[in-house]
């Protein structure tokens, strides 16, 4: 136990410090101090950019909660809400340890002492990547999980609970799940405690901030399109995968509506059986998933979620869910995309490894996570060979699966094109540099371009001629196409820039002014795709 803290303490000082290096630290906390500042000032709360785009995008009661980020010192402001997330760490692990501790065959004997697990607990979450991206951008998202987590496993006095639900919510919609949980699992107070909070911080909100409460109600609420590009790989949602499948925009609400209801009606059934045996632990982080899954986005610091779900298989008994269990935390801890680039050239299994967070999510919810140990009590214990082959031939027929599929037409996860700002950006804009250098580099041909190979994306540069009108181009066959722009960067020339992770199948096409193709470049990019 005492070396797994020592290793924890570690983690989160050398994490720290490498935070602190880092140019663009703390950027979400600096923009919650920008707009507070500017709220100060006068000025609208949701009028607010940071220098990086981003924007105020809570509730108004947050602005409330996070008054002090717009006061305090910037040293003093960083140390404290570093230290209050590592803290924060320590409290999310305390009630989850003592679930590993004390749930072994659905009975008190205890897998790991409760010390040993809540260390246990603490040391995977500083690890893992959400933990991380907390760190890194000075997120709320832990506390947000640690307020819905007490609530929800009932650590909360009795009379309080739901409270830290209501209040949690407030600050930042998601956990509103949990007052169906709360209706689901007949904890009919608790639901009624939880929407009195959220109403009652709404109302403080809307007396302290009557033109922030009305602009974010009326309207801002609904614009998700402010938090970011969605369809990024970070937004490891149901909505941010069938972005990046390219389903049609007007078949979008309609398929992510009816997922995200599937997905959290079987979570919600199974939380409540869940907590009807006594479950309550098992059954909120089974509902947290939900919220991670089915929340329009997520990002990697909301999916705290799905760190503790893996704890919670790895404690669990049977090969299956022990193996579930590490491969989630896998997951969580690396970057399948990044680790696995070299040996996921296909569609199929790029886009697996790439969206594997939200199809996690997706499974422990359908799959009825949480009931693990319950499940494994009531089942009858099998050879452990039978076992370990039913894991390796799910495991194959998975990879398989993906092995074999195309990436759906359209479907391009990683797809950027580049705009005129940032042509100064050497990473983007590689072939030629000035206008001497471009005005040399085009030739002949209407496009000329070159390629740079990275692990999980392929970056393509280059001059389009004087007859060039239009630059497009195709993620995969029958998918719609993508508009390049064509840059005048430098006088007498244009150039483009653009990212891509499926050149497999990709197609660029150059059109004249009078919409006939001049040049289609399709081997070249499979090239560039092959030598990844």
């Amino acid at each position: 136990m005492i070396l797994l803290w020592t290793v924890f303490a570690l983690v989160a000082a050398v994490s720290i410090g490498l935070v602190l290096r880092r140019p663009d630290h703390l950027s979400d906390l600096y923009i919650y101090r920008g707009a507070l500042v500017d709220l100060l000032a006068g000025r609208p709360l949701y009028g607010y950019e940071a220098a990086n785009g981003g924007p105020f995008t809570y509730p108004p009661f947050a602005a409330l909660v996070l008054w002090p980020v717009a006061v305090l010192p910037a040293a003093v402001l960083e140390a404290t809400w570093l230290l209050l997330t590592v803290a924060a760490v320590i409290v999310v692990a305390v009630p989850v340890g003592g679930v590993l501790a004390a749930n072994r065959n659905g009975g008190p004997a205890g897998r790991f002492s409760r010390p040993l697990a809540i260390a246990a607990t603490a040391t995977v979450l500083m690890l893992s990547a959400p933990v991380q991206s907390n760190l890194r951008f000075g997120q709320v998202s832990i506390f947000i999980v640690l307020l819905a987590l007490l609530d929800g496993m009932k650590v909360v006095p009795a009379r309080w609970r739901g409270v830290l639900v209501g209040v949690a919510a407030a600050v930042k919609l998601t956990p509103l799940l949990f007052v169906a949980y709360f209706l689901a699992a007949r904890r009919y107070r608790d639901a009624a405690r939880a929407v009195a909070a959220f109403l009652a911080c709404a109302a403080v909100a809307a007396v302290a901030l009557p033109r922030e409460s009305w602009t974010y109600w009326a309207g801002t609420m609904t614009q998700t399109s402010r938090i970011g590009d969605l369809a990024s790989l970070g937004n490891q949602s149901v909505h941010g995968m069938l972005l990046r499948v390219g389903l049609p925009s007007g078949a979008l609400p309609v398929v992510w509506a009816a997922l995200v209801a599937a997905i959290c009606l079987v979570a919600l059934w199974r939380a409540r059986q869940l907590t009807a045996d006594g479950r309550p632990g098992h059954a909120a982080v089974l509902v947290g998933c939900a919220t991670v899954a089915a929340s329009p986005v997520s990002w990697t610091h909301h999916q705290i979620w799905t760190v503790l779900a893996g704890m919670l298989l790895v404690g669990a008994t049977g090969v299956a869910r022990r193996v579930a269990g590490v491969a989630l935390l896998v997951t969580m801890v690396v970057s399948l995309g990044v680790v696995l680039g070299p040996v996921s050239t296909r569609p199929g299994v790029q886009f697996l490894f790439e969206n594997a967070r939200v199809l996690a999510a997706c499974a422990l919810c359908l799959a009825g996570f949480g009931g693990v140990a319950v499940a494994a009590a009531r089942s009858r214990r099998r050879p452990a060979g039978r076992a370990w082959l039913r894991v390796g031939v799910a495991a194959a027929a998975t990879l398989a699966f993906f092995a074999v599929q195309p990436l759906p037409a359209g479907a391009d996860p990683t797809f950027k094109a580049y705009s005129l700002a940032e042509v100064a950006n050497p990473r983007y804009f590689f072939v030629c540099r000035g206008q001497a250098g471009c005005a040399a580099y085009g030739g002949p041909e209407p496009v000329t371009f070159g390629t740079a190979v990275e692990p999980t994306k392929v970056r393509v540069n280059g001059v389009v001629s004087a007859q060039v009108a239009r630059l497009e181009y195709y993620s995969a066959p029958g998918g719609a196409p993508r508009d390049i722009p064509l840059l005048a960067a430098y006088p007498g020339s244009r150039t483009f820039s653009f990212r891509s992770a499926t050149m497999s199948h990709g197609r660029l096409v150059a059109y004249g002014a009078d919409g006939r193709p001049l040049a289609t470049y399709d081997d070249e990019l499979a090239a560039a795709f092959g030598r990844r």
